[in-house]
């Protein structure tokens, strides 16, 4: 999210828009059909036992839904032709097996010889030899269509030679990464100068990003409008020699605030104080209290290890409901940002995914289903982000839509995390709304105080880098919904909706 919008202030008394009163549960498991084609053995073929851990191994009979897997594709090209691709005629072979929590076919295409693929369930994570550039490509959804109708016969056998010997390296990674305590550097006293280094160039670099703030102060904020985009880069450039990628990021997005519309100069002027302050907190942080001086940190850049997080974060052990994503591309890295809530403790929790281009993101978190799991969460005033420690395979979760707040109670919410961090621009957002389209794309409350409900007849205008958000608007019929997004003080980023019969919709 770039902070250009951050308007802190002004959401917490929106006035109401005007408006014109006239205007998955998984499949069963079907028999493998008896095809031929599908079931072919492969020719030469000799049976390969895998070696799996442990922790891997899952049951593979909880199939996923058709809409679970079109969720996965990276556009509706590649899901309208997938659909094509998920008959038998297009397949040579399929195959599953339980063991390996696999899947694998090779289908027909335009070259010679067909198209393999192979799909890791406990990722998942997709491997296939056509030239595409999408992840996960149309082939590897035809084929997991197929599964979730339970088109794929079992195969006792296991993988064939080309699928297996991708799995056992997957499994081998795996194995071999750290589970307990973090390691200990190489050197303790070389990593100990290289962080003091650290401290001191950053302390240096904050220094440098305090007299460029007055100076922009000084020339006056009309300059930014005729500054191009080198004004910023150069800053954001000398932050990240300073090992401050966090300022950095900040500095670059600023370069779209001077034409951003009415009010720019405002946010722009907001911004230089944020990051003033963020300066400033840092040379104090000594006498910050511990999350502060953590949220001081992460701001800045400083990052932590997973495994330094597991090691010494207490797990916080719920039924979690997925209640959106949202993928963002950010230097060359795509990141994908998962919101859940305890359906028993209430919390909310943000789960980050990372993949390099060409590389698949995280899929193990479905958008509408729960997951019995533990999270641990990194330090900060509002400790938001975690990560998945253990999943379980506990009972059944209450399911249904989460219970939707008022926009009062959200604002109310985001003020008061606002208070404890100043520089979060994201916050979790269920509420139960009504959208609108006009004066401008909104939500309202569902209920003015005379249906049973509490709302106050509150609105909060949706985020303009969301689109028109027709999806939305189509579910609604001008009904109230469950609504699930990312507030931002420029506006509601809409994710999930839950229509009548309470089914979550990606949106």
């Amino acid at each position: 999210m770039s902070p250009y919008s951050s308007n802190r202030t002004a959401f917490t008394s929106l006035p109401p828009f005007s408006q014109d009163p006239s205007t998955s549960h998984p499949r069963p498991v079907c028999p493998a059909a008896a095809d031929p084609v599908r079931a072919r053995a492969y020719p030469g073929r000799t049976p390969l036992r895998m070696s799996v851990p442990q922790a891997r191994v899952s049951s593979v009979a909880e199939r996923w839904d058709r809409e679970r897997v079109l969720a996965l594709a990276p556009d509706a090209p590649s899901q309208r032709t997938a659909q094509s691709l998920a008959s038998g005629r297009a397949w040579a072979a399929t195959g599953a097996a339980a063991e390996a929590d696999a899947v694998w076919g090779e289908c027909r295409g335009s070259a010679s010889a067909p198209y393999r693929a192979v799909v890791d369930l406990s990722g998942p994570a997709y491997r296939c030899s056509c030239p595409s550039r999408k992840f996960p490509c149309k082939h590897v959804l035809a084929l997991l269509l197929l599964w979730s109708e339970g088109s794929v016969p079992d195969d006792a056998a296991g993988p064939p030679q080309w699928a297996g010997s991708w799995l056992m390296a997957r499994a081998s990674r795996a194995s071999r990464t750290p589970s307990g305590e973090p390691a200990e550097p190489k050197d303790p006293r070389a990593a100990a100068r290289r962080a003091e280094q650290r401290e001191t160039r950053v302390a240096s670099g904050l220094a440098e990003l305090d007299r460029w703030l007055c100076d922009q102060a000084r020339q006056g904020l009309a300059v930014s409008q005729q500054a191009g985009y080198a004004h910023w880069d150069d800053i954001a450039a000398r932050m990240v020699d300073a090992q401050a990628p966090g300022l950095a990021e900040r500095l670059r997005a600023l370069a779209s605030v001077p034409h951003s519309g009415a009010g720019w100069d405002g946010r722009l002027l907001e911004e230089y104080a944020l990051l003033h302050l963020l300066a400033v907190a840092y040379r104090r942080q000594a006498g910050l209290p511990s999350p502060l001086r953590e949220t001081v940190r992460s701001r800045i850049g400083f990052s932590l290890r997973q495994a330094d997080v597991l090691a010494d974060g207490q797990p916080v052990r719920d039924h979690w409901q997925v209640l959106g994503r949202r993928d963002l591309d950010q230097d060359r890295i795509r990141t994908r940002r998962t919101w859940l809530r305890g359906r028993k403790t209430g919390r909310d929790a943000l789960v980050l995914s990372f993949a390099a281009p060409g590389q698949a993101l995280d899929d193990s978190l479905a958008v509408g289903a729960d997951a019995d799991a533990d999270l641990v969460f990194y330090p900060g005033a509002v400790p938001l982000r975690a990560v998945v420690l253990a999943r379980h395979d506990g009972g059944a979760p209450d399911g249904g839509p989460p219970d939707g707040d008022t926009i009062a109670g959200l604002l109310a919410g985001y003020a008061a995390a606002l208070a404890a961090d100043p520089w979060l621009d994201n916050w979790p957002a269920v509420v139960e709304v009504i959208p609108a389209r006009a004066p401008a794309p909104a939500v309202r409350d569902a209920d003015s105080g005379d249906g049973g409900h509490t709302g106050d007849g509150g609105s909060l205008p949706l985020h303009p880098g969301a689109g028109p958000c027709w999806p939305l608007f189509a579910l609604s019929g001008g009904r109230p919904v469950t609504l699930a997004g990312e507030w931002t003080p420029r506006g509601l980023w809409p994710l999930t909706a839950w229509d009548e019969a309470g089914r979550a919709v990606p949106l």
